[in-house]
């Protein structure tokens, strides 16, 4: 993705991924009707002319600007007015997150680091001028940008000399109130129409642009909200950040493709081809946040994928298996399925044409039913013509892949182009999902050791996009720091683990410095006994086959050094299949049904092992939970090739949880760690909640949120789970108190009482839906609680933690202490237990950092938890031990994990409950309806009831 420069430097051409500019040239009367275009983008031209307004232009006519009025402060005196007299309904107010119990934690030992956040100081006293803009007709981003830039060069006197910040939709940001509260203006500007002679073929378009003022925004509000003075909660005025975020983003998006709060661009690293039509480009993330030391930018590294911008015909080659051979097969047409999976792929992306010389850009929509030499349309004069004839008449150009679907480039009415005539523009986030392949390259290309990552942060601050850049920093009085934050973090100790009666070693202390322990003389904690199992294969040569006795030998051993009894015979002998069966499900599930018949309906296990990753994965979870009630555990015979003793315990560690084992538990209860709150005789539920969302080119399929309880106590090691599909892309858990009500229940039938406490965990929910989530899940759950316990008993005290693992702060060893530190700790990364709760944590709610892992690629990435309820009153120091013992307690693994336990089977449920619903025989982008319209969101599907016998058990995991 290069730019293009002209001789002129200050006559740029940029690719469409920046500031490319691309628009129609001439009047063509092809493909007819045409729809209204994609907003067009402009090239940079010579110097801009500023016209007047027309005499006989249609726009109604208006005086360039408006006397200053009082309509903020008159609307105000009005609503009084109208309004005070009125009985008004004082509502109560939503809870609202919890205060920081302490000054922060004490236990661990102190540890030097650096965080990428980086201390913006601002003015208080300076208010911020908050206008909103129409312009008419509607642009695209990149000429709205080039509007205002115009706009303000030409307009300094109207706009008070200020400089102002633009978002390139419709809210403008100055430091300096204008001349006037309304303002109108007339600006136009040349659009390159030719890419061969931009000189020459250019055409004038008249932009009709009005600003009113909205909102004088106060920065004392912010300093307020970051005070840590006084008890009532003050909301965190979003107005003013926002502000103060489209300002230090200004410079950025004029050189930067913006995808989210992350900015990206070829020249911080180039390109790379990552295969499938998709390229990775690097660049940075930044937010401004309130922290405890201030306010605080955090900047850090990002890489993300890109369509590649190449013809239709070969990107599709690149993408879809089927048509590699498409250059050598012109005359191949496509299947119905197959062209849902082209539909698929091109849907939503934007393309230019290049059979003639014109640079305006088009979205897709869909695919036509018929061919391309099928298809016909009418001209203006009504005249019925076929697309092929068109354009050779026309263009003088024949169709190759006249038995291809053509692009459907309008939502409403018929519009075609030929994929052949197609180029996908620039700059476009690739949406669809990424293979393996792709996914590793993308990480390859993220996966940075924090002393490179830390290089390349500082070097976005300092360079000529970063957010110390430009001038806007100065126009709003904003001194932002170069420099990292500084503070101390505490390193937790590990817990002491307690393992199985049968093995050597029955208890232990990780002691190795990535917290990880081994199993090579020690039983798990609880061993299962699986007398009765099976094994079906799925493809595989006939070399792969003959491993199989091997492979079921093998396991058993394994299993039984881990105290974990596995037949070394299967029920029955193991049964081979073809890897087609998995392509068809009535025949799947008729296989698996005669597997269970054969076991006389007594299975406890059934291995799977496939020849490679199968789509199909899906429905055999989905039909032997649900329709036949049987755990299933799948595996590659690329794996069984290595028949590694690592492989074997790992798959051992997964049987043996989902059979209804566990794997370790801590030597030291968690009441006699915290014995203040804690009794070993109050038993207490860990809860954790997520929400699954479709693919985001699905607009249809339903979300699906799940939940896991705990159901032992005191070991807390084993987790129930529930699942429930809802409304498209909702976060918040529809289904709460019943998914709740029903783990109660199960607790209350294994321990024969009900939980004295609750701590639940929230996965998922960013800081803006906080206040959503408390005031409707955390009601949810009290309403499942009053329900089910008697009258005369208080309901258990609830502790809400919400869970954040996709944000973007990084911690570092500091080199101030870089002997010792590098004494402690060689790895660059920082240690497992590490924990950060000052300075860049919230500066009046209780949340803080916890890095529980070893990161053994890249750079670790802590979790950010966040109580927002807490009946029970734990201290910091309770809270943050309570969290990292948890992480040392998941069944899959013998070491700590990067997530608490109840947060990760959510998670893993979720997913299970995702796969349900994607069956092999069923794609949501087959829709009856027509291509062109688009249908109202079906009604939610439910899931498949989980077969009774698997309600207790780990199935998920």
């Amino acid at each position: 993705m290069e730019d293009t420069e002209q001789s002129n430097a200050t006559n740029k051409i940029c690719t469409n991924k920046n500031k490319s500019f691309r628009a129609q040239s001439k009047t063509y009367p092809a493909l007819l009707p045409l729809p209204p275009p994609v907003p067009l983008q402009l090239y940079a031209a010579p110097p801009l002319l500023h016209f007047p307004k027309p005499q006989n232009y249609s726009f109604p006519s208006r005086t360039h600007f408006q006397k200053p009025s009082q309509a903020l402060e008159e609307g105000s005196q009005r609503q009084k007015g109208e309004y005070g007299k009125r009985n008004i309904t004082v509502t109560p107010q939503p809870p609202a997150p919890v205060r920081r119990p302490d000054a922060g934690g004490l236990e661990g030992t102190l540890i030097p680091l650096l965080a990428n956040h980086f201390l913006v100081r601002f003015d208080s006293s300076q208010k911020i001028f908050h206008y909103n803009v129409e312009i008419s007709p509607n642009p695209s981003k990149e000429i709205a940008r080039t509007i205002k830039q115009k706009l303000v060069d030409e307009n300094s006197g109207l706009l008070s000399g200020a400089r102002p910040a633009y978002d390139g939709r419709k809210n403008l940001y100055s430091s300096i109130e204008f001349q006037s509260d309304k303002l109108e203006f007339f600006i136009t500007l040349p659009i390159i129409t030719s890419k061969t002679s931009p000189e020459k073929d250019q055409r004038l378009k008249l932009f009709r642009v009005s600003i009113k003022l909205v909102s004088k925004l106060n920065g004392k509000e912010l300093k307020s909200y970051m005070s840590k003075e006084g008890d009532d909660p003050v909301p965190l005025p979003q107005d003013y950040l926002h502000a103060l975020d489209v300002v230090l983003r200004e410079n950025a998006l004029e050189n930067c493709i913006p995808v989210g709060r992350c900015l990206y661009s070829s020249s911080m690293g180039g390109s790379k081809d990552i295969g499938g039509g998709a390229i990775g480009l690097r660049g940075f993330f930044q937010s401004l946040r309130p922290t405890q030391q201030g306010l605080a930018l955090n900047v850090d590294f990002s890489v993300t994928a890109f369509h590649e911008s190449i013809g239709v015909i070969p990107y599709l080659q690149k993408r879809v298996e089927f048509l590699r051979d498409l250059s050598q097969r012109k005359t191949r047409g496509l299947s119905g399925e197959e062209r849902r999976v082209v539909e698929k792929v091109v849907k939503n992306i934007r393309v230019f044409v290049c059979h003639r010389e014109s640079v305006q850009r088009y979205r897709v929509y869909g695919l036509t039913e018929e061919a391309t030499e099928n298809l016909c349309f009418k001209d203006r004069d009504g005249t019925t013509l076929k697309v092929v004839n068109y354009f050779k008449e026309h263009y003088n150009y024949d169709i190759r892949f006249k038995n291809l679907p053509s692009l459907q480039i309008s939502r409403s009415k018929p519009c075609y182009l030929p994929m052949e005539v197609c180029v996908i523009c620039e700059g476009q986030k690739f949406l669809g999902k990424l293979s393996d392949d792709q996914t590793a390259k993308i990480l390859e290309m993220g996966c940075q050791r924090p002393k490179e990552r830390k290089a390349n942060i500082d070097q976005v601050m300092g360079g000529p996009v970063g957010p110390t850049s430009g001038y806007q920093g100065r126009e709003f009085k904003l001194h932002i720091s170069r420099s990292m934050t500084r503070l101390n973090g505490r390193v937790l100790q590990p817990p002491q683990l307690k393992l199985g009666n049968g093995g050597h070693i029955r208890n232990l202390i990780p002691s190795r410095q990535d917290r990880q322990w081994n199993l090579l003389e020690s039983h798990v904690f609880e061993g299962t006994r699986i007398e009765r199992w099976a094994l079906l294969s799925f493809g595989g040569t006939k070399d792969q086959k003959s491993i199989i006795p091997k492979f079921i030998f093998q396991l058993s051993q394994r299993c039984d050094k881990l105290g974990i009894f596995l037949n070394k015979h299967t029920v029955i002998a193991p049964q081979f299949e073809s890897i087609q069966v998995l392509n068809n499900t009535s025949l799947l599930e008729s296989k698996l049904r005669k597997i269970h018949q054969a076991t006389s309906y007594n299975l406890q296990l059934l291995v799977c092992v496939m020849e490679r990753k199968h789509k199909g994965y899906a429905d055999l979870k989905r039909i032997s939970e649900t329709n036949v009630g049987v755990l299933s555990q799948c595996c590659l015979y690329p794996n069984l090739g290595k028949l590694s003793s690592q492989f074997l315990a790992n798959l051992a560690l997964k049987i043996n949880a989902k059979i209804g084992g566990c794997t370790v538990a801590l030597y030291n209860s968690l009441p006699s760690q915290i014995p203040r709150i804690l009794r070993p005789h109050e038993p207490i539920i860990f809860m954790g909640a997520d929400v699954t969302h479709p693919h985001p080119l699905d607009d249809s399929s339903p979300s699906v949120a799940a939940v896991v309880g705990s159901i032992n106590w005191p070991a807390a090691n084993k987790y129930i789970s529930r699942m429930r599909s809802q409304t498209h892309r909702q976060e918040i858990i529809q289904n709460l108190g019943e998914m709740v009500g029903e783990i109660l229940d199960d607790f209350f039938h294994e321990l024969n009482e009900f939980p004295e406490r609750i701590v639940f965990f929230r996965d998922g929910v960013s800081e803006t839906q906080f206040y959503k989530v408390l005031q409707e899940e955390l009601q949810a759950l009290k309403s499942a609680c009053s329900s089910r316990f008697p009258k005369h008993k208080q309901p258990p005290p609830i502790t809400f933690i919400v869970v954040q693992k996709r944000h973007h702060t990084r911690l570092f060893l500091d080199e101030r202490d870089l002997i010792s530190t590098r004494n402690s700790f060689p790895d660059e990364n920082i240690p497992p237990g590490t924990i950060v709760d000052s300075v860049i944590t919230h500066p009046r709610e209780f949340d803080f950092y916890l890095c529980s892992h070893w990161g053994v690629k890249g750079t670790s990435r802590p979790t950010h938890y966040h109580v927002l309820w807490d009946e029970s009153k734990f201290t910091s120091d309770e809270i943050q031990k309570l969290v990292y013992n948890l992480c040392f307690t998941f069944v899959r693994c013998t070491k700590p994990i990067s997530l608490v336990p109840p947060a990760y089977y959510a998670h893993l449920a979720a997913y299970r409950g995702r796969l349900y619903l994607e069956r092999s025989d069923f794609t949501v982008f087959s829709k009856s309806t027509s291509a062109l319209s688009r249908a109202a969101p079906p009604k939610t599907m439910p899931l498949p009831k989980l077969s009774e016998n698997l309600k207790k058990l780990m199935f998920y995991c």
